[in-house]
């Protein structure tokens, strides 16, 4: 009787840790599938951090590209400045030559007045000279007025490059942080996957472990019962026995 219950606690036993062996084995599967998605996605959001990251390169690059462009117009248009400036030192000296020019004409119209009749001819060269001197000195003067609003415009642009360049250096300078964060990201999401997949490989051997509980699990089961069908048949024989040897009795005490 004993043996007998000993035989059904086993079994019961036996049962239970089989069937909760099945849910953790249901549990276990289910993490790691929950796992592997993760790690997709991990790996996925790796590789769109990779890309971006190249991009942000390619971006850093235009924009050093930019900045170097803006330096050698900004050099040009210093370059043109320069010029107009001697252009206008050219003007000045005609200007000045023209004001000579006219002097000299006034000094031949006097002394052409004073030479009388025979000065008439020399005062009409000295006043077409003149004349010439005044528009040379007008054209002049137009010519510095132009000269003046280039330079003007020369060093408005030259500002205006110089402030793109510096703009363009501080996304040149934000795009190599971006750059940077990006990549310790992607070694962060990278560190992520890895250990993502470490954890996948972990749950299948738990899965795998648990199934072999499940599968011992049943064989104690099955074991139990062999016991407890054991049980049963020895304790019929033994009944059969204790009948064989009470009737054995009986028939000693009738002799």
């Amino acid at each position: 009787e004993q043996l007998n219950g000993t035989s059904r606690e086993m079994s019961s036993l036996a049962d239970e840790t089989s069937q909760k062996s099945t849910a953790v084995a249901a549990a276990s599967e289910q993490a790691t599938a929950n796992v592997q998605t993760a790690a997709a996605a991990a790996e996925e959001l790796s590789s769109s951090i990779a890309e971006i990251n190249r991009q942000v390169s390619q971006s850093s690059t235009v924009a050093l590209k930019a900045v170097e462009k803006a330096k050698n117009t900004n050099a040009t248009v210093k370059s043109l400045a320069d010029a107009a400036q001697k252009v206008g030192e050219v003007v000045n000296l005609i200007n000045s030559i023209a004001s000579q020019t006219n002097l000299l004409a006034l000094n031949a119209t006097i002394e052409a007045a004073r030479a009388g009749d025979a000065g008439k001819g020399f005062a009409v060269v000295a006043s077409e000279v003149k004349a010439l001197a005044n528009q040379t000195a007008k054209a002049t003067e137009e010519i510095s007025s132009q000269i003046a609003a280039i330079q003007g415009e020369t060093e408005t642009a030259v500002r205006a490059i110089e402030d793109i360049g510096t703009t363009i250096e501080e996304i040149s300078q934000i795009s190599t942080t971006i750059a940077s964060a990006v990549e310790e990201q992607g070694a962060a999401t990278g560190e992520i996957a890895r250990n993502v997949q470490q954890a996948a490989t972990g749950t299948k051997e738990v899965s795998a472990n648990i199934a072999g509980v499940s599968q011992a699990s049943g064989a104690v089961g099955k074991s139990a019962g062999e016991v407890m069908s054991a049980a049963g048949s020895m304790a019929k024989q033994t009944n059969t026995l204790k009948a064989e040897v009470e009737r054995f009795l009986a028939d000693m005490r009738a002799a």
